[in-house]
């Protein structure tokens, strides 16, 4: 084969004197963007430990045991210690230069500013103070197990080592509580009356109690001696430590707390109340819109929604009026199960019936499955319709999307479409699941909950049922506009009450007038910040 000769190339041209300083800028530039960058990630990293270490219940259920053992300290002590964490990392987070960072991570910084900058904004208004309502706090605390896998000898320990700690975290809870009654951080008393029958679930014999529910059926792969230790290790606890734990709670509570407790509803009568709801106003729908503002969009949201339920009534054929055809749906049987088994089956069946939908819309789909379980019978009778419970970060638990059996003579069939779609896929599951998958965002994105993108989207994925051929039945259809609706008086009434005062029933009385719910769920279903019908201030997240 020829070889060919090649000359070798002419040398580049010399710079030009502009060319040179732009080259002599562009190495320091590189390093700051460089440093800056560093600095960030790092300050991530060392976050997100101290994150799993201060929060180890958190940590459980994203599937972390380091922390299995122990449970948070709540005291009041460790409450000003964090608040002084913060105060500093807020420091470390300024002195990072933003303008280096690229636009991937000024995002990143931004989210994390916002997150320490409420986290600040939220101390002063002393909502640790409030560690329990009507739906979550430490009277439903056997429910925790569902986010925990039992499959070793040490699982099951570290669960035992949390029963015998139980005391501490009571003493600490009972003692925010106290404060809270001094400082009048409180609940109303209507929602809070729902309390003592929740504690009293808990004061059983120790084999029954929901705390012993991993013993009852344990993991194959523990020896047969060590199951055996193990069980009487976790009756002996609960019945020494967490029943009197319980006993103690139910006293206080009873004599102490709930006569305490606010007799009218609203954020209005708590110090600076109506500063701390324009700010979870602010946080929740990540706007600088007022209270006033928000109801003003409520009362638009509600006459738009209306002019599309009118629609949809002419579809069905009813011919009675907007409220009798309220009351033809909160009544007529056809629209309800008779047993909790037959709508525990149906739900079951609309969840099959999405799934093969989502390839339709959307190319990349979450590898973490989910289930459809019931509600635990502790929580039913004070909680919501639905909700769903994440996995777990490591792949181990699957999601869940829990549904409320309870009086299922309550729970209309037109409503279960659009919840479902909501709660699981292409909702919450989805979006929370293919979240935590993308391991190129820090983890405080990828783990964390921002309420107006995952309620949005949630919202968003109701609206897909019509493209996916869901809501083909026209009282489905009414089902999504009634959730709609729902979300469109609750901006009217949670601002009506907590920034105008309004009374509970003239609350109630909107929600009847605007609303196909039944009344005696619709002013706790779901319980979603902001806008709860029964909520004070902040009411509690998924």
């Amino acid at each position: 084969m020829q070889s060919t000769l090649v000359a070798p190339p002419p040398p580049p041209p010399p710079p030009q004197s502009g060319e040179v300083v732009s080259l002599r800028r562009a190495a320091p530039r590189a390093a700051s963007h460089a440093n800056s960058a560093k600095a960030l990630h790092a300050l991530f990293d060392a976050e997100w430990e101290y994150t799993m270490r201060e929060n180890p219940t958190y940590a459980s259920a994203l599937g972390d045991k380091r922390y299995n053992d122990r449970w948070e300290d709540v005291s009041l002590a460790n409450v000003e210690r964090q608040h002084q964490h913060t105060l500093e990392v807020q420091k470390k987070l300024g002195a990072i230069n933003r303008g280096t960072l690229s636009k991937i991570d000024q995002i990143n910084y931004d989210m994390f500013k916002r997150d320490i900058d409420n986290a600040l904004d939220d101390y002063q208004f002393k909502t640790y103070l409030l560690p329990l309502n009507q739906r979550d706090g430490i009277q439903t605390l056997d429910g925790f197990t569902r986010n925990l896998t039992f499959n070793s000898t040490k699982d099951y320990e570290d669960w035992i080592a949390r029963l015998n700690a139980f005391p501490t975290l009571m003493d600490q809870t009972i003692a925010l509580m106290r404060e809270g009654i001094k400082q009048k951080q409180m609940h109303p008393k209507v929602i809070m009356q729902r309390v003592p029958a929740q504690i009293d679930k808990q004061i059983v014999a120790p084999e029954e109690s929901g705390f012993y529910k991993p013993f009852k059926e344990m993991s194959h792969s523990v020896p047969d001696a060590d199951q055996q230790r193990l069980q009487a290790a976790a009756q002996e606890a609960i019945a020494n430590k967490v029943i009197p734990a319980y006993k103690k709670l139910k006293e206080f509570f009873v004599r102490e707390y709930l006569p305490a407790s606010y007799d009218q509803v609203g954020a209005w009568q708590r110090p600076n109340g109506d500063k701390a709801y324009a700010f979870y106003v602010r946080e929740y729908t990540t706007t600088d819109l007022t209270p006033d503002q928000i109801h003003e969009l409520g009362l638009k949201e509600v006459a738009r929604i209306k002019a599309e339920m009118e629609q949809i009534k002419e579809k069905t054929g009813f011919k009675g009026t907007m409220p009798e055809f309220f009351n033809f749906l909160r009544t007529d049987p056809q629209f309800f199960y008779n047993t909790p088994d037959e709508l525990l089956t149906s739900y079951r069946a609309r969840a099959k019936r999405i799934d093969p939908m989502l390839v339709k819309l959307f190319k990349t789909l979450p590898r973490l499955p989910y289930g459809v379980e019931p509600i635990p019978d502790i929580e039913a009778p004070d909680t919501t319709t639905a909700y769903y419970n994440q996995g777990s970060a490591d792949g181990t638990r699957a999601g869940t999307y829990f549904v409320n059996l309870y009086k299922p003579e309550t729970r209309p069939k037109w409503e279960m479409m659009a919840l479902s779609l909501h709660e699981s896929v292409p909702g919450h599951h989805l979006q929370i699941s293919r979240g935590m998958e993308l391991g190129e965002i820090p983890k405080f994105r990828r783990y964390g909950y921002l309420s107006a993108f995952g309620e949005g989207w949630g919202l968003y994925a109701e609206s897909l049922g019509d493209e996916m051929g869901l809501y083909n039945d026209p009282y489905d259809k009414f089902g999504q506009l009634t959730y709609d609706m729902w979300r469109a008086v609750r901006l009217v009434v949670d601002t009506g009450m907590h920034a105008k005062k309004w009374t509970r029933q003239q609350a109630i009385d909107y929600f009847m007038q605007n609303a196909a719910k039944t009344q005696d769920r619709q002013c706790m279903d779901r319980g979603e910040e902001v806008v709860s019908c029964q909520s004070s201030v902040k009411a509690t997240n998924k």
